[in-house]
């Protein structure tokens, strides 16, 4: 078996793990990051771009995205197989598509864990802009991929693709507002 950096494929074959384990990994990096108690402040220090949301909407909002993206993979594991090899006659194709989504998959949510560490725990909004960048180019080929072999996984994705669009500008905008200085003041002050 080829190494990859997928995640065990009984994380994808069960609904309850599919949809718990990037929900509470999310969730663990939220605390680890807000553990010292400053992210709170540090947001409403933030000058913020037009349409910035209420800092309580964020947790409910990545517990909806974190368990669509989770029952996409789940769903896709399923759906996805079927597709290719009923369509196909090479079960190695099957399996290498697979591999190829499970991949983007699992890099797509190391990627969005890493956004905040970069965001707030190293206050360093252009790296994490570059983060979200390369986890919207992730995105886009993992849903690609599921274009092709289950459109159902394709379609729960599209809120969190456009959740990602509207990071980006947030990120961006505080960027920008903010001269890429989060909790200090800029050099040229």
């Amino acid at each position: 078996m080829a190494w990859s950096i997928a995640l065990p494929r009984e994380v994808f074959t069960s609904p309850i793990l599919s949809v718990t384990a990037p929900t509470t990994v999310g969730m663990l990096v939220g605390y680890l990051v807000n553990r010292a108690g400053k992210t709170k402040g540090t947001y409403k220090s933030l000058h913020k771009p037009a349409f910035y949301p209420p800092a309580w909407l964020f947790a409910p909002m990545w517990t909806v995205l974190y368990g669509a993206m989770g029952y996409a993979a789940h769903h896709a594991t399923g759906a996805g197989y079927s597709a290719l090899t009923s369509s196909s006659s090479s079960s190695t194709a099957a399996q290498s598509l697979g591999t190829n989504w499970e991949t983007l998959y699992t890099t797509q949510l190391a990627l969005n864990y890493l956004w905040m560490p970069l965001f707030f725990g190293l206050r360093r909004p252009a790296w994490a802009l570059a983060d979200i960048l390369l986890l919207g180019g992730n995105v886009a080929a993992l849903m690609q991929t599921w274009w092709k072999t289950d459109r159902t996984a394709f379609w729960l994705m599209v809120p969190y693709a456009g959740w990602l669009a509207f990071a980006t500008y947030l990120n961006a905008g505080v960027g920008v507002l903010n001269k890429w200085t989060i909790g200090e003041k800029p050099k040229d002050q």
